[in-house]
């Protein structure tokens, strides 16, 4: 924010809803009327993309006042969006100015004149058409001046959106030439003073033109186009010289002052160049703002020059060369600046907006008057003021204590995203291109509400579910949130991927920007209902994999905690419920009617993740209904690792195989380069030679190419649900570990974070090395034995394994300190104490617990049980 503001000497609001651009705005004598006389004749020009052309003459009566009606001296409408307006000697003939207008298709050039008036509404203003252009091809910008050195007329040159640059002279036109290497076009400008056309390509280069050289056929060179006929001839123009920038421009502009040398001016997205006539740098400046547009002007110092730069801070600085002299704050974003002499005021500063704020201005400011006022002397308390000092204190302490890096969310937001997700199914699936193989895949409605109390500027929503979930619609971009206002989107929630998801949570984040430009974000997550991905089916008696849960209530009938899955007029559903997934898998949940048990079942591991959090979530809720706040579970059985980790070494497996096609698909397209340049090679000798079968040979490299990009897709999806089934298990296997050793929220946070710290795989980083990490770091921590295992350093770059034995052991290991007493805990000083009061790390096992605890410490490897997680048939 500067303290300093541009002082308003005339401004005026363009239209309505009109759009405008940097080149729209210029200043001259368009009506000859200072022609041979001693005072500032300039008018304000202004075209706009809606057609409107408007010539203003300034005369405010006193600084500050707005545009009178009798300031806009001309307004028509061209019918045709006016792309830049300039002021020149455009007719053969006169010497007088006139107004060129360029429009898409169209050069127009007008004279305007001023009829003296007999009434009262004083003199009268008119364009009349001289002459125009019928352009063959879209225009983009144009520059003009006495290309080769003519005297008393300026011709006019126009860059193409294809790269052509069309010159016309005069009321004629002349000839047209392509630009080499072209991609877009960028600013033009061309210098008198060496007849020199400037612009910056595509390829982020200054480039140079001689015009003699584009005049005459000196330096054209024949360029035949391989994909057209050889009759098709282009003239392509050849660089004088060129100058790597490294940045897009935005504006170039060629100045030539009496006391500076000629000087080319490029403004770049963060940089502003000042070059010479032959390419070299003479100076420049990093800016650190994003700026809009510039204008250099003649400096009072001689051999310097002045440069005014607008940004998109609503910022305008004065640069004597590289120095920063002036800043003042400006009204709107200006992408046109100009310097002008307005009514015997020398030095305006005229800018234009993309809204239509046109503002003329000067530098300076006003003194400040405000005193302060004289504060009333008091007598103080002291006992308060110890009492409020103690409270303040207390206050910081306890923020400092519970500082966090990200912020809490506050409880009066200025916008709330809220999501409902719909208790039923669709009744007819908005599921779209699902590759699940069942007869109808299911969806369910979320719908998101969005309330803002303030001004919201663009807001974008996005809606994002875990894969292979999708939903219909992930973005929307709204219009600008008014105060107290209100948006209501609707989206739907399918089964993508034949697969089941490892999690059935959502989350819409809406990103806004306030009034002042600063960025924001405000989000919410949702559940998605277990019916999204299974339905009800005939329980199965037989399954590979069990776990048994442990409560402390008595079990509750599933009529009441699963209605959506039971049928109430079957009694046979109470105790034993079954789930098919859309996958074709099934899951059965028994509830014994003798203990407090219940019993998950099914062929897969990652299958019983899904229905074990929903039945532990449901409990929950049932008995905090009915205000029951001692309600627990716990798992005394063994942790299914063995099979654990078998979906590990699948994963890895497929890693192992991404590598391996990556290898050989390196290699394959190697050997089908080289095999093109042999045949290039052979084509182009001029004794032909035989081909030796190299055809055959590409044809079946390239096949191989082909067949093995294939696999390499197949593999990279197989890793993808590889690894969403690895998820489901380690979260069944993060619960059973805190389940077994009655973790606290913070271990389970710490758990969770060790075994889940990706949400995908990546080439650089896996899931493998990246939890073996974690893991390790832990055993040489919290869970060390001695200091000795404490002071061995882990390694600092991950890199991906040979096998997973290691990452094995470290889970075995780490399920076995937890098992002796271990307690996880990121504190280097509770890893100690631990480590200095307990033997080896570890506390004792009571007697109590020992019998409990022995067929824990049976196996490192399976952790085995009698009647809990065997393949073995068993009831509950």
């Amino acid at each position: 924010m500067s303290l300093f503001k541009a002082r308003d000497w005339w401004s005026t609001i363009l239209g309505e809803k009109e759009e405008f651009d940097q080149g729209c705005l210029c200043v001259a004598d368009v009506d000859n009327s200072g022609r041979g006389k001693f005072r500032n004749t300039y008018k304000i020009i202004v075209g706009s993309y809606m057609g409107y052309l408007r010539i203003f003459n300034p005369h405010p009566v006193k600084p500050g006042d707005g545009g009178q009606p009798e300031d806009l001296l001309l307004e028509v409408q061209l019918r045709e969006p006016i792309l830049q307006v300039e002021v020149g000697k455009f007719v053969s003939g006169t010497e007088g100015l006139h107004l060129a207008v360029l429009h898409c298709r169209k050069l127009c050039v007008y004279a305007v004149s001023e009829t003296l008036g007999n009434v009262e509404h004083g003199n009268q203003y008119q364009i009349k058409l001289m002459y125009e252009h019928n352009l063959q091809r879209t225009a983009c910008n144009m520059t003009y001046g006495p290309f080769g050195g003519v005297k008393g007329r300026d011709l006019i040159c126009i860059q193409s959106m294809d790269g052509m640059l069309i010159f016309f002279e005069q009321e004629s036109y002349a000839f047209g030439r392509f630009l080499p290497v072209f991609l877009l076009p960028g600013p033009l400008a061309y210098s008198s003073r060496t007849d020199f056309f400037f612009t910056v390509s595509s390829c982020r280069q200054v480039e140079s033109y001689k015009f003699f050289f584009m005049f005459s056929d000196y330096s054209m060179f024949w360029c035949y186009h391989f994909f057209f006929k050889p009759k098709h001839v282009f003239f392509l123009l050849k660089v004088d010289w060129v100058l790597n920038l490294g940045e897009q421009a935005l504006d170039i502009c060629v100045v030539s002052f009496n006391q500076a040398v000629s000087s080319v001016f490029v403004l770049g997205e963060r940089n502003f160049f000042c070059l010479k006539d032959n390419g070299q740098i003479r100076f420049m400046k990093k800016l650190d703002y994003s700026p809009s547009c510039f204008i250099p002007y003649c400096s009072v110092k001689e051999g310097t020059i002045n440069t005014l730069i607008g940004n998109h801070s609503k910022m305008l600085n004065v640069y004597q060369d590289v120095t920063l002299k002036w800043a003042a704050q400006l009204p709107h974003i200006p992408v046109s600046v100009k310097v002008a002499n307005l009514q015997d005021l020398k030095g305006v500063i005229v800018t234009l907006s993309d809204t239509g704020h046109l503002q003329c201005s000067y530098l300076g400011t006003d003194p400040s008057l405000f005193q302060a006022p004289r504060v009333e002397s008091r007598e103080l308390n002291q006992e308060e003021f110890d009492a409020e000092m103690k409270e303040l204190q207390k206050i910081i302490k306890e923020a400092t204590k519970t500082q966090d890096i990200v912020p809490k969310s506050e409880k009066n937001r200025d916008v709330i995203v809220t999501a409902e997700v719909s208790p039923d199914l669709d009744v007819e699936s908005q599921a779209i291109d699902s590759e699940v193989k069942a007869e109808a895949v299911p969806s369910v409605t979320v719908k998101i509400t969005i309330q803002s109390r303030v001004t919201a500027k663009k807001p974008n929503l996005e809606v994002c579910v875990q894969a292979p979930l999708a939903v219909t619609c992930e973005q929307f971009v709204f219009d600008d949130l008014e105060p107290d206002s209100s948006e209501t989107v609707v989206v739907s929630v399918f089964l993508k991927r034949n697969f089941s998801p490892s999690e059935l949570e959502g989350n819409c984040v809406l990103s806004y920007s306030t009034p002042t430009g600063i960025l924001k974000a405000a989000q919410c997550n949702f559940s998605l209902p277990l019916r999204l991905i299974c339905f009800p089916a005939q329980p199965s008696k037989a399954a590979n994999h069990k776990i048994t849960i442990d409560t402390n209530k008595p079990p509750i009938s599933f009529l009441t905690i699963f209605p959506d899955f039971v049928d109430p007029s079957e009694d046979d559903q109470a105790n034993v419920l079954g789930f098919q997934f859309l996958t074709g898998s099934k899951a059965t949940l028994l509830a014994s009617k003798t203990s407090q048990r219940y019993r998950i079942q099914s062929d897969q591991l990652e299958d019983l993740w899904l229905i074990t959090k929903e039945l532990r979530l449901r409990l929950e809720e049932h008995f905090k209904k009915q205000n029951c706040k001692d309600f627990t579970c716990t798992f005394s059985g063994s942790i299914p690792l063995q099979e654990y980790f078998e979906l590990i070494d699948r994963h890895f497996e497929l890693r192992l195989n991404e590598e391996k096609l990556q290898e050989l698909l390196s290699q394959r397209a190697a050997q089908f380069r080289a095999i093109e340049r042999r045949l290039l090679t052979r084509f182009k000798d001029k004794t032909p030679a035989p081909l030796q079968h190299l055809d055959t040979l590409l044809e079946g490299t390239f096949r191989e190419v082909i067949a093995l990009a294939d696999a390499a897709v197949e593999n990279q999806a197989n890793i993808f649900q590889a690894f969403t089934k690895l998820k489901s298990a380690t979260h069944l296997v993060i619960m059973l570990i805190s389940l077994w050793q009655k973790l606290s929220t913070d271990q389970v946070a710490i758990l969770e974070a060790t075994f889940l710290p990706l949400s995908e795989d990546t080439k650089e980083m896996g899931w493998e090395e990246t939890v073996d990490a974690a893991i390790s770091y832990l055993l040489r921590t919290c869970l060390s034995k001695s200091s000795k295992e404490q002071a061995l350093s882990l390694s600092s770059q991950l890199c991906m394994p040979k096998d997973t034995s290691r990452l094995k052991k470290n889970i075995t290991l780490f399920c076995d300190r937890l098992a002796k007493g271990g307690r996880l805990s990121l504190s280097t000083d509770s890893a100690a104490q631990q480590a200095a009061v307990m033997p080896g790390g570890c506390a004792t096992i009571p007697e109590s617990d020992l019998e409990e605890r022995t067929v824990i410490l049976c196996s490192t490897a399976m952790f085995p049980h009698h009647g809990q997680i065997t393949k073995q048939k068993s009831k509950p």
